[in-house]
């Protein structure tokens, strides 16, 4: 099969011949425009040209519907604008129809050179259609114009409230969607769910509604649709028409004043904004071919997101797991979360064995460390170590297995990008990721140049290293740019091999959590079964209510027989973590500060490392807490969850 790859206004769009129009346009007229037909992926699409286009090709994109109340697009049309449809009818507007919106989409921008923002225009049902899309890309939504729009599948067709709905069309809807009549009434991703990110990218909608409607109420509609919509910061605008003869319940009523609306598209959709590429941020490398084929030809795949609590936190990470499922309905995923607050690529490289690997085998793996390598003052060497130990031990666990390396933004990164430097971590992630021929994402080169080319603000609208749900939508355009491309790789038949000669000999490739009861315990130190702080400082999921090694006092030691080239401590660091002096078989002793920066605020999970280039072979670690502390601290402490080896 013969792939074109087109790059058109920062969009990448894959096209193989299933995905070109199928049959020759036909061309002919509709009130008075040329209109131009053709099928996508055998489904039926077309475009009305506009007589002069304006620069740019603003276009308004139909769902459902497409020659009701045609007023406003022949308004639009003489105005310089392109009307498009493809028809998804009776989908509404579920997961396959969106994929064929996604499609449809990317024709008309990388084909057409259709503008890449594009006012989304809803009547009745159609609101399903432009609602459901719009929230899976609200950075490419330019405005949404909704007719008694349904907002709300469970009052129409469902019925289930004061509309009578209908039964037919609730029938095909449970198909469609593939639930049962339990699961549409649960179902949490209505039109009115889930508004918080197409709010903020402050998307303006218009509602035009009859208040004597009575097939699809706007008390189970638009009214709540719009209430939390403005809650939410999304700029709102609801306009009653009273005159004329209103049909079908009043439903079906005469628009008012369409040049009115038809300014409010314009306004909102012109002059045509062109977003940066994404293209200079993504590599893809050698792509995403074995995941790819594990998706689609085994039907079952395993993808897992190790990071800090850029990952652990909702939102760019459950919108890649929804994206991979409607994309691929037919295949059965397990997602692993394995995002832990505070911990970058060194503790990654320890706990990868026990919180990824351990759940069998893994296809796909999102890596991000790039922030807390920079908070945590982790050395550059040591971010190489963990960052290829991390590869090479889940390329021992499944040679083919997917890695994606994700460089997420922070401010200090960009004083290194306004000097002109790149910074050492992203420098070590891109090196990494270029020596396995591993796709990596630069998201903070990305967030930094978008608000160089005032697309948005750091303060106003991606607000803080923890993304705001304007900035997960950045990331997750992103990474969906990435799975496109990637997956394209398929083609290729490249296959990643675990024998590549590693980067760094002492590589943490088999970095692994030794159980803290292999210690053999001396003076001042006792096995805690079931840890908890008594004083009431804050403590992190997995590093409380379990086993810990305590000591509290000066002089209490420790001894840990083990093998390998590293050794270290995972430790909880609270307001009364003190000094600890170690030394490894004979050598002399050394003293490590256990205070963190945070640690008067929370119990903090802090990973110290004791040595990480040792001889391969078999080492005592002596272990003592020191009589001297940190001033900051409030004693001499040390709790141990694990002890670390490679």
């Amino acid at each position: 099969m013969r792939f074109v790859i087109l790059f058109i206004f920062g969009f990448f769009t894959l096209y193989s011949t299933a995905l070109r129009a199928q049959t020759d346009e036909k061309i002919s007229l509709w009130h008075s425009f040329e209109k131009v037909e053709f099928k996508l992926n055998g489904i039926p699409a077309r475009y009305i040209k506009p007589r002069k286009p304006l620069p740019g090709n603003p276009w308004v994109w139909r769902a459902h519907f497409p020659d009701w109340h045609v007023e406003m697009d022949s308004i639009l049309l003489e105005r310089g604008f392109h009307i498009a449809y493809i028809n998804t009818n009776d989908q509404y507007g579920a997961p396959k129809a969106m994929m064929a919106w996604d499609d449809f989409y990317q024709y008309l921008v990388s084909a057409k050179g259709f503008a890449p923002k594009v006012a989304l225009e809803g009547v009745s049902r159609g609101g399903l259609y432009v609602y459901a899309w719009a929230k899976r890309n609200p950075a490419k939504v330019s405005c949404i114009y909704a007719e008694a729009p349904v907002c709300d599948f469970k009052s129409w067709p469902g019925g289930k409230g004061k509309s009578k709905g209908d039964a037919k069309s609730w029938q095909q809807l449970l198909e469609v969607y593939g639930f049962t009549e339990q699961q549409a009434l649960a179902y949490a991703d209505q039109p009115m769910d889930n508004l918080t990110g197409l709010a903020a990218y402050k998307v303006p909608i218009l509602h035009v509604i009859s208040l004597t409607d009575r097939v699809v109420p706007n008390d189970e509609n638009t009214f709540p649709l719009v209430e939390r919509y403005q809650k939410l910061g999304g700029p709102t605008t609801v306009y009653t028409m009273s005159r004329g003869a209103q049909k079908l319940e009043g439903h079906h009523f005469p628009i008012e004043h369409p040049e009115r609306w038809a300014d409010f598209i314009q306004q909102h959709s012109y002059p045509v904004q062109k977003p940066l590429n994404h293209k200079p941020y993504v590599q893809v490398r050698n792509g995403l071919p074995n995941v790819y084929r594990t998706i689609t030809e085994q039907k079952k795949a395993t993808v897992a997101f190790l990071g800090g609590s850029i990952t652990h936190n909702p939102g760019w990470r459950d919108k890649v797991s929804q994206y991979l499922q409607e994309r691929f309905p037919q295949t059965e995923f397990t997602f692993i979360k394995a995002g832990i607050p505070s911990l970058g690529s060194l503790p990654h490289a320890f706990r990868v064995e026990q919180d990824v690997l351990s759940k069998g085998k893994i296809d796909l793996l999102f890596l991000e460390a790039a922030v807390n390598d920079r908070t945590n003052e982790t050395d550059s060497l040591t971010q190489l170590r963990a960052l290829e130990g991390i590869v090479r031990h889940a390329r021992r666990t499944n040679p083919v297995v997917d890695i994606v390396l994700m460089e997420f933004a922070d401010p200090d990164k960009f004083g290194d990008f306004r000097q002109g430097k790149k910074p050492v971590e992203l420098a070590n992630h891109e090196r990494v990721a270029a020596h396995y021929g591993l796709p990596s994402i630069d998201l903070a080169r990305e967030v930094y140049d978008r608000i160089a080319a005032r697309e948005f603000s750091w303060e106003y609208d991606f607000k803080d290293l923890h993304p705001s749900p304007f900035g997960q939508e950045i990331y997750f355009q992103t990474i969906k740019y990435l799975l496109n491309a990637g997956f394209q790789s398929t083609e290729n038949g490249g296959k990643p091999s675990a024998s590549t000669a590693p980067l760094n000999r002492g590589s943490f490739e088999r970095g692994r959590y030794v159980p803290i009861q292999e210690a053999r315990l001396g003076s001042g130190w006792k096995l805690v079964e079931n840890w908890k702080p008594a004083d009431g400082v804050g403590t992190r999921a997995g590093f409380v209510d379990r086993p810990m090694l305590e000591a509290t006092t000066p002089g209490a030691t420790l001894t840990l027989n083990f093998t390998g080239t590293a050794v270290g401590i995972a430790i909880v660091s609270g307001p009364d973590a003190g000094e600890v002096e170690y030394r490894i078989d004979n050598g002399p002793y050394r003293k490590m500060d256990l205070q963190t920066q945070w640690s008067q605020q929370l119990h903090l999970p802090w990973y110290k490392l004791f040595a990480g280039n040792l001889p391969d072979k078999k080492h005592t670690l002596h272990l003592r807490m020191a009589a001297t502390k940190n001033p900051k601290s409030t004693g001499t402490a040390c709790r141990i969850v694990y002890f670390l080896a490679n």
